[in-house]
C-alpha cells in the first residue's frame, strides 16, 4: 500500500475494512471501496466539493462526448511520456472517474495502477462504484496521502494542487500532466456574460523541483443541446455571473456553438543527476 496516514505520515496497512498506522489511526473503506483519508480537521465545510447534483449533471456532460477529444489527448501526453510498464498514476480532482478509468483502460495491457483522489465524498462513492479497475479515495490535494516517490505521474485536469507535495510524491523522472483552458476556451458563453471578452493566456507553472518539457494547444468546435448548455455553464465559475435571461436562453437553444480550447503541459520531476548537477 502505497498510502500514508494523513494525520501522522507514517505508512498505512491494509486491514479488511480499511487501513492503519502504527499510531493507531484508522481509516475507513467505504463498501464501493474508496477509502476515506479526510481528517474532519482538515474539511472547511460538513460535505466539502461538489454536491450530488453537480456530479451528476457533470458526468451526464463528460459521458456525452463533449470532452472526449482532450481526454484523449492527456492521456497520450502521458503515456508518452512514461512510455513503459508497471507505472503508478494519480488523478488529482478525479471527480466522478471520467478521466481517471479511461487512463486505467487504455493502459491495463502495460499493468499500470491507475489512482483517484477528490475532496467531493459523493464523488468518489460514485467513481469507485462505476471503476473498481482503480483506487480511490477522498482527500486533500494539498496534503495527499501517498508515500515519498511513490507516483510515477500525476494528471491535474483544472485541478488545483500543493506543487511541494507533487515534488514530494513523485518519482525522479516521473511527470505531472496538466490540463488548463486556452485563451478561447468557452469564448460564446462568456459572450453572454460579459460585455468584453478578454482572451487571457495561461503561462506554465513554475512547479518546484519540475521543468517543463512539452506544451500543446487542442481547439475544436462543440455543439451543444440547451441542456448540455446549460449544464456546461454551471460546471464553470461562471455560472456566478451568468444572469437569469443568459440561463433562459441557453436552456432554450436547439444548438449552441461554443469553442472548446485547452492547453496541455507535461512537466518532468528532476532526476537524481539532474538535481546534483544544478547544485554544481
Amino acid at each position: 500500500m502505497i498510502y500514508r496516514c494523513p494525520l501522522c505520515q507514517q505508512p498505512l496497512q491494509a486491514k479488511p475494512r480499511g487501513a492503519y498506522c502504527a499510531a493507531n489511526h484508522q481509516f475507513d473503506r467505504a463498501k464501493e471501496g474508496y477509502l476515506n483519508l479526510l481528517p474532519v480537521q482538515f474539511k472547511r465545510s460538513k460535505d466539502p466539493g461538489d454536491n450530488k447534483a453537480m456530479t451528476q449533471a457533470r458526468r451526464a456532460f463528460l459521458n456525452a462526448g463533449h470532452y472526449a477529444p482532450m481526454r484523449q489527448a492527456m492521456i497520450d501526453s502521458l503515456t508518452q511520456a512514461l512510455n513503459s510498464e508497471h507505472q503508478t498514476i494519480l488523478d488529482v480532482g478525479c471527480g466522478e472517474g471520467y478521466y481517471t478509468h479511461a487512463i486505467a483502460d487504455q493502459t491495463a495491457a502495460q499493468q499500470w495502477s491507475i489512482y483517484g483522489l477528490d475532496i467531493a465524498k459523493i464523488a468518489v462513492r460514485y467513481a469507485a462504484k462505476w471503476y473498481p479497475q482503480c483506487q480511490f479515495s477522498v482527500a486533500s490535494s494539498q496534503r495527499l496521502p501517498f508515500a515519498d516517490n511513490s507516483l510515477d505521474g500525476v494528471v491535474r485536469i483544472y485541478a488545483p494542487c500543493n506543487g511541494d507535495e507533487l515534488d514530494r510524491v513523485i518519482k525522479p523522472g516521473g511527470v505531472v500532466v496538466t490540463v488548463t483552458p486556452g485563451p478561447r476556451h468557452l469564448f460564446q458563453l462568456k459572450a453572454g456574460i460579459y460585455d468584453e471578452v478578454r482572451l487571457h493566456e495561461t503561462p506554465a507553472e513554475a512547479l518546484p523541483g519540475f521543468q517543463l518539457e512539452s506544451e500543446r494547444s487542442l481547439h475544436y468546435p462543440m455543439t451543444l443541446a440547451g441542456e448540455q448548455a446549460l449544464t456546461l455553464l454551471q460546471m464553470t465559475p461562471l455560472a456566478w455571473r451568468a444572469s437569469d435571461e443568459w440561463r433562459e436562453t441557453l436552456a432554450n437553444a436547439n444548438g449552441f456553438h461554443c469553442e472548446a480550447d485547452f492547453t496541455l503541459r507535461v512537466y518532468r520531476h528532476h532526476t537524481e543527476i539532474d538535481s546534483a548537477k544544478g547544485e554544481a
